[in-house]
């Protein structure tokens, strides 16, 4: 039986996964009646029957059996004579079937028939992987990390496809090594040189869209809303969420019994402080929540300008602000406000100041309850002090004074 082994000529196909068998077996068949045009002159008197669990293909010819001298047309039509010379018992009038030999249409014919149908594939292949992942972006994906550059990360998802997670895509304190499984939310496919490329993220506000969906089943359900959510990443995320039933807490539902649900996520982003508030309508409100952790007393709001002055007692200040910045910027980048923050008791406008807390990273706990005992709670009360003035009143070194000083100090310089 004339047949051609495909596992072996055509490595390709047997490993397209990803694409359907009807869709494959359609290219298969226009390759070879390709070839057949290029022979006969026409494809119309012949079958391509392909067997995609074998890896076989088959050609088989059609052709009416005429009599002698009657043959008008030799591509579908054959003398009566010709045809007993293949099967003895054929008559005028039926139709004889003969297999055509693959090998006949000559070795360069063939060649080009693999490249052809390699180049076919290839491009199902892409396509396939671009409809693939598509479909599924903004949606969290398990993979293993295979290689790791300077600028980026490729996996490997279950399937053998390669993804690439940047080094803006990930959170500034993330470490990977070969073969650990990571999770990431699919930002988006692009097409460099004709290829698809699959860009995945941990630092887009999705990725924790994503988390909180999996460890809230309300927000699964669709009882709590996400309204919306900005980051920082691996530094501090504000989340607004709004329940559309009134006997469920949504911000307690988040959170969890003693921080349950959270806690893994915040895990997970590196240990990124999460702020979750209530959403309302009410804008004055907004703006409030979205200044956790700080209280505010009073505010001032200029809805055509988008602006708002809050004011809010000394020693909150940093805590509004937050360690360079962040918190308040979050807070505008929430609610579409420029936000001013003014000291209640004064009238003007806040000098920015930092949390000690907020350098624990960098100093140790003992020495920021050392500092906290004298009544230095933040960054600006301890330098507005001279080392010799700490060094008295602590019991603190010199040495490590004029480092605290220097870490404070460093703070400042790059605002």
């Amino acid at each position: 039986m004339a047949s051609i082994n495909l596992i072996e000529s055509f490595q390709d196909f047997k490993e397209a996964e990803n694409i359907d068998r009807p869709t494959l077996m359609k290219v298969l068949e226009d390759v070879f009646k390709t070839l057949l045009r290029k022979k006969y002159g026409s494809d119309e008197s012949f079958d391509v029957i392909v067997n995609t669990e074998k890896g076989d293909l088959e050609i088989v010819r059609r052709r009416m059996i005429v009599d002698d001298g009657a043959v008008e047309n030799p591509l579908i039509e054959i003398a009566y004579s010709d045809a007993v010379k293949i099967e003895p018992d054929f008559e005028v009038g039926e139709e004889l079937y003969e297999e055509v030999d693959i090998m006949d249409f000559g070795r360069r014919a063939i060649l080009a028939a693999k490249q052809t149908l390699a180049s076919r594939i290839g491009d199902l292949k892409k396509n396939a992987l671009v409809k693939k992942y598509g479909d599924r972006v903004g949606d969290i994906i398990n993979a293993e990390v295979y290689q790791v550059w300077k600028k980026e990360v490729l996996l490997i998802d279950e399937d053998g496809n390669e993804l690439i997670l940047p080094k803006s895509e990930q959170i500034p304190s993330d470490y990977f090594k070969k073969g650990e499984s990571i999770r990431s939310v699919i930002k988006k496919v692009e097409l460099k040189n004709n290829a698809p490329v699959i860009i995945l993220s941990r630092t887009h506000p999705s990725f924790l869209a994503k988390l909180l969906e999996i460890e809230v089943p309300e927000i699964f359900d669709g009882l709590i809303v996400i309204r919306k959510i900005v980051r920082e990443p691996g530094e501090r995320a504000k989340v607004a969420v709004e329940s559309y039933d009134d006997r469920i807490d949504p911000v307690g539902a988040c959170v969890g019994m003693k921080g349950s649900r959270i806690h893994g996520i915040v895990r997970e982003l590196k240990n990124e402080n999460i702020d979750v508030i209530n959403f309302t309508n009410n804008l004055q409100l907004l703006i409030q929540r979205s200044l956790t952790p700080a209280k505010i007393t009073r505010m001032n709001i200029d809805n055509e300008a988008k602006r708002a002055e809050v004011y809010v007692s000394p020693d909150q200040v940093s805590l509004a602000i937050g360690k360079r910045g962040v918190n308040i910027k979050l807070a505008e980048d929430l609610t579409g406000f420029d936000i001013d923050v003014y000291r209640d008791n004064e009238g003007e406008m806040a000098e920015y100041d930092i949390d000690l807390e907020e350098f624990s990273d960098e100093i140790e706990g003992w020495i920021i309850e050392e500092l906290k005992r004298i009544g230095c709670d933040t960054a600006r009360s301890v330098l507005d002090l001279t080392p010799t003035e700490l060094e008295r009143r602590t019991d603190l070194e010199k040495e490590t004074i004029e480092e605290i000083r220097d870490i404070l100090r460093s703070e400042f310089e790059k605002e």
